[in-house]
């Protein structure tokens, strides 16, 4: 029997099992020191209110809160924000919300973290998503969007590779199409064929700048990783953005 995924790709691929098995060994480490560069350069308060846009299960949140910080973390994806709501608490909160909208209330800092943009079809969203996570800044807040560096990316691109993991084969395809880095993901489990895909928008410091100027945002400060050293365009493994 075989399972295809439905028409928006992450609506299906986040929200099935299979996502979080695949990636289960995500360096909580690596995440937790770049909350810590990142809330120090901000300076944020210790009673600051965060956005966590595209929060996942909510692994961020969940540290940032631990920090002293008021947090709400939001995603699209139904059973990562219900899993996630069991590590809810007076300060932090976790919500359904499509990020293409502006959120209920502004924050001193709205992050969108570990390549959780560029995921629409239509281009426009791509925009709707800045204006909306500019709409939701206090006046004087900052956002950030930790973004893969696409050069680095291509450069170093896998076509094809294998990793198994809970005694799950995962065969994983990778290529550049059409301004996209697509990765198709094909398993079985228990007499099933899976077949996933992602795929992520190649954007580019211009392409992100084209962005900001649309919307009226202003662009601060530009790091390649997360110790937030300086961004170079053919070595950085991120393209980390902050602006106003």
């Amino acid at each position: 029997m075989q399972k295809e995924a439905g028409h928006f790709w992450y609506s299906s691929w986040f929200d099935s099992p299979f996502y979080h098995i695949l990636y289960k060994d995500r360096d909580y480490a690596e995440a937790e020191e770049f909350m810590n560069h990142l809330t120090s350069f901000l300076k944020l308060p210790k009673d600051a209110e965060i956005l966590d846009l595209a929060c996942g299960r909510g692994r961020h949140s969940i540290y940032l809160n631990a920090l002293g910080y008021n947090v709400i973390g939001a995603d699209l994806s139904e059973s990562s924000i219900s899993f996630a709501k069991q590590f809810e608490n007076d300060t932090l909160k976790f919500k359904q919300h499509d990020m293409c909208l502006p959120f209920s209330k502004k924050f001193d800092a709205v992050l969108n973290l570990f390549t959780s943009f560029g995921y629409f079809e239509q281009e426009e969203d791509n925009l709707r998503t800045i204006k909306a996570i500019k709409r939701g800044l206090k006046k004087n807040g900052f956002a950030v969007i930790d973004f893969f560096n696409i050069h680095e990316v291509i450069q170093n691109l896998v076509p094809k590779e294998t990793k198994v993991v809970d005694g799950i084969r995962f065969n994983i395809e990778k290529s550049l199409q059409n301004d996209h880095i697509i990765k198709k993901i094909s398993f079985s489990h228990e007499g099933a064929d899976y077949n996933f895909m992602e795929e992520v928008r190649a954007l580019s410091l211009e392409d992100f700048k084209v962005y900001f100027k649309a919307a009226g945002v202003t662009l601060k400060e530009v790091f390649g990783d997360y110790q937030l050293n300086e961004y170079e365009p053919k070595t950085s493994p991120r393209l980390i953005l902050i602006f106003s």
